[in-house]
């Protein structure tokens, strides 16, 4: 039977910039039968820091703000394309594309636990939650939690840009990181305490030179343990294309999707 994975990208790509940053794990999934729907987020977007220097466009972002009405807007939007083009087995995104589902995984365990979830399974890339989504769900969020984000996200804008890339390379990322005095996993996910947990099996990726590190392991955070896996890349806000990283990746998205089929 084909498994279906609905792909979500990040904010100011594209469903098919997506594909490209994927096709080194898609090349170790060839043997399984698998149809990854790559879609584009409903709304038109100034392309992300550095994406235009690699990929045309058009780009595209699930919201136009983080207010309430917009996200909401999204999740019955992709409510609507999950009930037409489903059911899935997998989500597997990138960046924006985790807080996406994160935040469809998280509504439904707190709306209608009892129903089919949006997704079986989930595979994370550099990505977490939306903080004041969270919060809106009854969440508690430390001070840390919140400077972190903020601190994060000027720190991706800033290395993740045209200049920084031009100048810098591969070495723009962790600029200014001291990697051992990193929080430990605990630490950071017990900054984020709430009602629910992503009660489908979920696998975690990220890079411990990424500016948004943080938020990728306190997403980690949010999924019930005995049903999570974890990987650092090593790396920045990206995809690397080695070998090792794409087969590891490869052989997480193996694992969620049969959990996902058992459950």
């Amino acid at each position: 039977m084909t498994r279906k994975i609905l792909c979500l990208h990040g904010k100011g790509t594209s469903g098919a910039i997506f594909k490209s940053q994927t096709s080194s794990i898609r090349a170790h999934l060839k043997d399984l039968d698998v149809d990854f729907h790559f879609i584009d987020a409903p709304y038109r977007s100034t392309p992300a820091a550095g994406i235009d220097l690699f990929y045309p466009g058009p780009y595209y972002s699930f919201w136009e703000s983080e207010d309430a009405s917009h996200i909401a807007h999204t999740r019955a939007w992709l409510n609507q394309l999950i009930a037409e083009s489903g059911p899935y087995d997998a989500v597997m995104a990138f960046s924006q594309g985790c807080s996406v589902s994160a935040d469809m995984l998280l509504h439904h365990q707190a709306e209608s636990p009892n129903s089919p979830p949006p997704f079986k399974s989930a595979i994370f890339i550099c990505g977490g939650p939306l903080l004041t989504e969270l919060e809106r769900l009854g969440y508690t969020i430390s001070l840390d939690a919140w400077e972190r984000d903020h601190a994060s996200r000027k720190a991706l804008a800033e290395q993740a840009d045209v200049s920084a890339i031009l100048s810098k390379g591969s070495a723009r990322w962790g600029a200014g990181l001291d990697s051992a005095a990193l929080p430990s996993f605990d630490e950071l996910t017990s900054e984020i305490t709430g009602p629910y947990q992503i009660q489908v099996p979920t696998a975690h990726v990220y890079g411990a030179k990424d500016p948004r590190y943080f938020s990728g392991v306190q997403l980690a955070g949010l999924g019930e343990p005995s049903k999570r896996k974890v990987f650092d890349h090593g790396g920045g806000h990206e995809i690397p294309r080695t070998d090792v990283v794409s087969r590891t990746i490869a052989d997480m998205v193996r694992w969620a999707v049969d959990q996902g089929r058992r459950c």
